[in-house]
């Protein structure tokens, strides 16, 4: 073994030497600096360009225009629609735990499965009233109902599903709200609207009204 290791490394050792012995070959071909440019001042460059331009001012009146429309102008429920036939339907609002709730030292406060109706602790202070601000009809009707129950000392919560609630707070010069996604529609089963949304016992009543 060891007589066929000593050529062996006497080969390695010569071509070491030959290596470090080499002299300088030259360029195989031209050489190019790096010319790739740095990416911020690659978009810098291209501010300035949109900027000479005017796009850079059009993008920020359309980002404008978009975030105001948005504000003043929600994208209305989908799937609501105007009621056509006079509906009444109850709701249970009492939910079950699906997970234990524990206070800040880890003891338990309400054990998973624990059935709780939110009614027997507080109540409806509001009669809820769903409506679309785009409908003239329903809008007039929005008014009315809320003036009946007003002369009755019950307010109303006014909830639109569309149209422009600063502009009906505007006109009414008092606040009107946004089911904003549709959350409180979804969770009360509301279909169509005018709907009015009551308490009555344990219970909430929803009423889908057909415009007169």
């Amino acid at each position: 073994m060891l007589r066929r290791l000593v050529p062996m490394l006497s080969a390695t050792a010569l071509a070491v030497c030959a290596a470090a012995q080499a002299g300088d070959l030259g360029t195989i071909g031209p050489a190019y600096p790096v010319a790739e440019p740095h990416l911020l001042d690659f978009i810098r460059a291209r501010l300035q360009e949109k900027e000479r331009n005017g796009e850079l001012q059009k993008l920020a009146k359309d980002a404008q225009t978009r975030g105001t429309a948005a504000v003043t102008t929600p994208t209305p429920v989908a799937g609501v629609t105007l009621a056509q036939t006079t509906r009444t339907f109850y709701v249970d609002p009492t939910f079950v735990l699906d997970r234990n709730i524990l206070d800040d030292k880890g003891r338990l406060l309400f054990a998973a499965g624990t059935r709780k109706n939110p009614l027997e602790i507080v109540s409806l202070s509001k009669h809820l009233l769903f409506f679309d601000g785009r409908d003239r009809r329903q809008v007039a009707r929005a008014r009315d109902l809320i003036t009946f129950y007003r002369a009755r000392k019950i307010p109303v919560k006014p909830i639109l599903v569309g149209g422009s609630y600063l502009d009906l707070m505007k006109a009414w010069r008092a606040p009107v709200y946004y089911d904003q996604q549709g959350l409180l529609t979804r969770r009360l089963g509301i279909g169509h609207v005018p709907a009015l949304v009551t308490q009555e016992g344990l219970r909430l009543r929803i009423d889908e009204l057909v415009l007169p």
